[in-house]
């Protein structure tokens, strides 16, 4: 509610799409002709509340207010659910913490794409993480995922599948070949569906994702804060989509929360660059295995479109999570591993006691 508040203050005096999503209802002739993956999407979910429930400009910003809130329930129930302990960061719980980042909540509290998505996220990562009782769950969030982002849901589906295989769980080896061969069928197809969308030729994939990943990157330097990613090796284009803004190249108060932001996330970061965590990915779980893919995956292709901070700031919202999740998770195995250890030592310990003890009762019984 208070970053709903926010949100709609900033609106009061900036430029928000929000505006141009609430009046988009008057265009239409009935809802149906709205009903389109991307931007037409949010526009249709406007439309029955604007044009026949009579909701204000304002009840429907607080409407996607309380829609986002529902990703942030239910990515906390698939931290909590996924994880033996509460991980700390310096003496706080971790990932209350990290529900409370406030970049996470300002573009996910308003009318528009980033709360509906981030919803559909939600659902549908706490969905999988127990498929066969939650359906309507993974449903509802693959619905909302691809008809904001068809992308999104793909990678997701993609990693689902890659770190079920893979996964440590314990299933039948049928079960992941029916996975496999769920996973082939989809990316069949939605193949051209997605490849259209996206704005590529199905024939020539290669040569129009770099013409249509140039022309974004020149429509988004004309918006300010702009940053040379064509001209980035990749690694520094991951850097600058995951960790920038810092402080020094700021375009705004906003983005000096950002940079704290993302101070944070480095020195989160920082805590996976041990030789430990290879060993711990190699036997990961299906659900971090699939929060590694879909976080790697999505933030490639994506350092080939962003070229602007500010968009950069808004996008990168929709995904951190699964990095953070990653992180929180190998601290959580780690944990484990000290524990054992000490369980280890401590019944060493009590054996040689008992060794010690039997053998002085065999000297006193002689």
């Amino acid at each position: 509610m208070f970053f709903g508040l926010v949100y709609w203050t900033y609106a009061q005096f900036n430029r928000s799409d929000s505006v141009v999503y609430y009046e988009s209802y008057k265009h239409y002739n009935n809802w149906f002709d709205a009903f389109h993956e991307g931007t037409q999407f949010v526009e249709w979910l406007n439309y029955p509340f604007a044009n026949w429930l009579g909701f204000n400009y304002d009840m429907m910003m607080f409407l996607c207010t309380w829609l986002g809130y529902w990703g942030f329930v239910y990515f906390y129930c698939f931290f909590k659910e996924n994880l033996r302990f509460n991980p700390k960061f310096e003496g706080w719980d971790a990932i209350t913490l990290f529900m409370f980042l406030p970049n996470m909540h300002f573009w996910t509290a308003s009318l528009g794409k980033g709360a509906i998505i981030f919803a559909g996220i939600g659902f549908l990562v706490y969905g999988l993480s127990w498929p066969a009782k939650r359906p309507y769950h993974i449903a509802f969030g693959a619905f909302l995922t691809y008809m904001i982002r068809p992308h999104i849901l793909f990678a997701t589906l993609i990693g689902m599948g890659v770190g079920f295989v893979l996964g440590r769980e314990k299933v039948p080896v049928y079960q992941k070949y029916l996975v496999v061969l769920f996973a082939i069928g989809m990316s069949i197809y939605v193949y051209e569906d997605l490849i259209s969308f996206l704005g590529y030729d199905p024939n020539n994939i290669v040569e129009s994702f770099y013409e249509e990943s140039a022309l974004n990157r020149q429509r988004l330097q004309s918006a300010g804060s702009a940053v040379d990613m064509g001209s980035y090796s990749l690694p520094m284009k991951l850097f600058t989509f995951w960790f920038r803004p810092l402080f020094i190249d700021s375009p705004n108060a906003i983005g000096l929360v950002v940079s704290m932001e993302n101070a944070l996330y480095i020195y989160m970061f920082s805590k996976i660059l041990k030789k430990d965590f290879i060993t711990y990915i190699k036997q990961a779980p299906a659900m971090v295995k699939m929060s590694g893919v879909v976080f790697i995956s999505i933030s490639i292709s994506m350092t080939f479109v962003m070229s602007n901070l500010g968009i950069i700031i808004r996008q990168k919202s929709q995904i951190m999570y699964f990095m953070l999740f990653v992180i929180v998770a190998f601290m959580d195995w780690q944990k484990t591993n000290r524990i054992k250890k000490r369980g280890e030592i401590f019944n060493r310990i009590v054996e040689e006691e008992r060794r010690r003890l039997e053998e002085e009762s065999l000297v006193v019984e002689k």
